[in-house]
């Protein structure tokens, strides 16, 4: 699936190479733990995000897009190899600092598309594939000539006593303790240990403007993938944006980030290649809800982070490209797996020789035409083939074939959301319509009901096929950690992890 050009992006490449058009630009931001409801261009009424607002008004919205994981690691593999994350091995759970695995190199990047056809490509904030021995998990060894950011979540080191909001406001809560406190690295060298919160984004900011400015300059085309940190747990923001939304922490972070897409935006305006570019906006998982007001909101959507409930991995998504995608809203099936076909059609480029699971949104994007994606396909944070998978979407109908709360997504009042929601087998699977029902809050029974028992057996088919064609790597999280491996900008320095400190 995926491997040949749809006849929309056929005639789009057509009609680009015979107008002496110059190879398009792409952009890739990736939101941390931001929920369906999180935006103010998706009902939220004191979130303060004008720049995403701006290209959800002048583009297309998605209102029916998936990650493929409720949890960092493994939804950004899928995201950066069209691939669900069982097929590379970034399962269970996540990296950490130490660990001994990462995203494997047989594995092919967007980036990695890109680049036999001339692309400059960069990577800025939350990689969460995996570091290594040697560097050898880094984007710089997977496609990317740039790399600015911390490798992992920025709550993966101790962070009590740094500052995350000016003048000197602490860190809310309590970040992971007994490891090296969290680097800043440059391509594969720390440049800074423990991080400057307060600058940090500034610091994303000019590498980004930089970067384009020097690509468009050699007139060499693009990509950009900016996975940012925010608006994960714990909340950070600078000077320029802490306090000013009506949000709170949570707020102020996510206002910082899309500060920085204003920052792009501008860069792309003064550099006259905004008409040339197309951004895609979407985020990685659902909202941490434990931290409550700190943890982001679903919206309608049931539970969050951690589970295979729709808020758990419905999210928001954007394609903004002026000229080119004329504004609306699209209620197509689409998913991150669909970002890597997507951008190697429109570029051209030649597809790797493996199982994808991504499908060209081309139609979608630039006719609002139909998704060629059938079906959506829910694994749980442990993926499993004695389990196979935990839901399935087919159309507007969603299939639990098991279910189970999560510690990421405590605190709300639906008790099937918690952690004490303990693995549940439903046979006949739980059936929901997401048209009219997109809370899930009221199964559909197949009794007298001849259309759904037929509904029920072609979910039936359409699981078989898939888990059929399902071949699990090996898993790299499982590889365990080594502390050796943790980054350190003074490797001998003792004793360690406190004394990795520099810049």
């Amino acid at each position: 699936m995926g491997h040949f050009l749809s006849l929309t992006t056929l005639l789009y490449l057509l009609v680009t190479s015979c107008s002496g058009s110059p190879p398009s630009n792409f952009i890739l931001l990736f939101a941390d733990d931001l929920g369906f409801g999180d935006l103010g261009c998706y009902g939220h009424p004191t979130s303060l995000t004008p720049n995403l607002d701006r290209l959800a008004a002048d583009g297309l919205r998605f209102t029916d897009f998936y990650c493929t994981s409720p949890v960092c690691s493994p939804s950004r593999a899928s995201l950066l190899t069209g691939r669900y994350q069982t097929r590379s091995g970034v399962y269970p759970g996540v990296f950490y600092p130490g660990s001994r695995g990462g995203l494997p190199l047989n594995e092919t990047t967007i980036a990695e598309v890109l680049k036999p056809l001339g692309y400059a490509t960069a990577a800025m904030g939350k990689w969460h594939l995996g570091v290594g021995e040697n560097g050898m998990y880094l984007p710089t060894r997977q496609g990317f000539d740039h790399y600015l950011g911390v490798p992992y979540s920025h709550d993966m080191g101790p962070c009590q006593n740094l500052t995350c909001f000016p003048p000197d406001v602490k860190c809310f809560g309590h970040c992971d303790v007994g490891v090296v406190t969290i680097p800043l690295m440059h391509n594969d060298v720390i440049k800074q240990q423990p991080v400057d919160f307060l600058d940090l984004e500034r610091v994303y900011s000019d590498f980004a403007t930089d970067f384009i400015t020097q690509s468009t300059r050699k007139k060499q085309p693009f990509f950009l993938y900016y996975p940012s940190h925010h608006t994960h747990y714990p909340q950070y923001a600078g000077p320029a944006t802490a306090g000013r939304s009506r949000r709170g922490p949570f707020g102020d972070a996510l206002l910082e980030f899309d500060s920085t897409v204003g920052n792009l935006l501008s860069a792309l305006e003064h550099t006259g290649v905004l008409n040339n570019t197309l951004i895609l906006f979407t985020a990685d998982n659902g909202p941490e809800l434990m931290r409550m007001s700190r943890g982001g909101n679903a919206g309608p959507l049931k539970c969050g982070k951690g589970t295979t409930y729709e808020g758990g991995m419905r999210e928001p998504a954007i394609a903004y490209w002026p000229g080119t995608i004329t504004p609306g809203v699209t209620h197509e099936l689409a998913s991150t797996l669909d970002i890597m076909p997507t951008i190697a059609g429109l570029a051209g480029a030649k597809l790797p020789m493996v199982q994808l699971d991504g499908v060209d949104m081309t139609d979608i994007l630039v006719n609002h035409g139909p998704s060629k994606r059938e079906a959506m396909m829910f694994y749980p944070t442990d993926p499993s083939e004695k389990y196979g998978l935990f839901a399935l979407r087919l159309g507007k109908y969603k299939a639990h074939f098991y279910t189970r709360g999560a510690g990421h997504s405590e605190t709300t009042p639906d008790q099937d959301c918690h952690i004490i929601s303990f693995l549940k087998p439903h046979d006949p699977p739980l059936l929901f319509d997401l048209e009219s029902d997109p809370s899930e809050n009221y199964p559909l029974s197949p009794l007298g009901r001849p259309d759904l028992q037929a509904l029920l057996q072609r979910i039936g088919v359409v699981k078989e096929q898939f888990e059929a064609s399902m071949e699990f790597g090996e898993s790299q999280i499982g590889k365990g950690s080594d502390p050796d491996l943790e980054p350190c900008c003074t490797p001998h320095c003792s004793p360690k992890p406190s004394c990795c400190q520099c810049g």
